[in-house]
């Protein structure tokens, strides 16, 4: 079990002062936050860290404060696996990762309600496949599931693929091209993308602000995977033309920096912009 350190007592501070932030928007949003298991974890080792999920918490939990609708898609249930089974390495085969994300899953699970908790919020859990997405009838579910959900108020959906029974060629790659299906079925303002870089970078290493053509930025792209990450940037950019051509605005950010989320929400420069090609309708 997970539990939130009371050193962490800061993070209602930032809570606070990040949902007077963005109250000052006009525009309340929908929004999906993508959690990669490479901000999730700890650096080079096994297991989710909870000094990141209660940050991250509490930076959900501010914009809910302020008035927006959020859905989160999650990494890590093969990470928080690995310490239960007491595994040092990424397991390669598939089995074997089934049996570590379906013991991790519900540690996963745990960490985020006692974190969410903090701020009166409850959470619900949504496993999915590329399967039920793909199907009319259980996408048609899902979404009235998610609707009802964020209809309460007090309630964060959280997404997974369900890695206990999925199969390899229907993984969704570290749930980026997960987050764009979700983005997509909930009608969202918004996707984020969090990672452990700044966003895109150009040959020089800056990083590119705003992108209006993907395919001509594709190239800049370099798969640079962390030992316990599987979606490099290429599977990123895949899952922003899908959001972005579907009409949501889309960010990629460093998720490992304090109040970026807000950042961007606020319409402040923070990673990299990619602009949508048209505006989006909710389905």
């Amino acid at each position: 079990m997970f539990h939130v350190p009371s050193a962490i007592s800061s993070a209602r501070e930032k809570a606070t002062t990040m949902a007077v932030r963005t109250k000052t928007r006009r525009h309340r949003k929908r929004i999906v936050l993508k959690f990669g298991s490479g901000i999730l974890t700890r650096a080079n080792t096994a297991g989710v860290d909870p000094k990141q999920i209660a940050r991250l918490t509490a930076e959900v939990a501010a914009l809910i404060q302020a008035g927006h609708e959020c859905i989160a898609v999650t990494s890590g249930a093969v990470a928080a696996g690995m310490t239960a089974l007491s595994l040092k390495e990424r397991p390669l085969d598939l089995a074997a990762l089934q049996a570590s994300a379906a013991v991790g899953q519900s540690k996963l699970m745990r960490a985020y309600e006692t974190a969410f908790a903090r701020y009166k919020l409850n959470v619900a859990q949504l496993l999915l496949t590329h399967s039920d997405l793909d199907s009319r009838v259980r996408r048609a579910n899902a979404k009235s599931t998610v609707e009802q959900l964020l209809a309460t108020g007090n309630i964060v959906p959280i997404i997974n693929e369900n890695d206990s029974v999925a199969v390899e060629e229907l993984r969704f790659g570290d749930n980026d091209r997960l987050s764009a299906e979700v983005a997509m079925l909930a009608g969202a303002n918004l996707l984020l993308i969090l990672t452990q870089v700044d966003g895109l970078m150009d040959q020089k290493g800056n990083v590119i602000r705003r992108v209006r053509d993907i395919d001509r930025v594709k190239r800049l792209a370099t798969e640079g995977k962390g030992r316990f990450a599987v979606g490099g940037m290429i599977s990123k950019l895949e899952a922003v033309k899908m959001a972005v051509e579907a009409g949501i605005p889309t960010a990629i950010i460093n998720g490992r920096q304090p109040d970026r989320i807000a950042a961007v929400v606020a319409g402040e420069e923070a990673g990299t912009h990619f602009v949508a090609r048209r505006r989006a309708l909710r389905p």
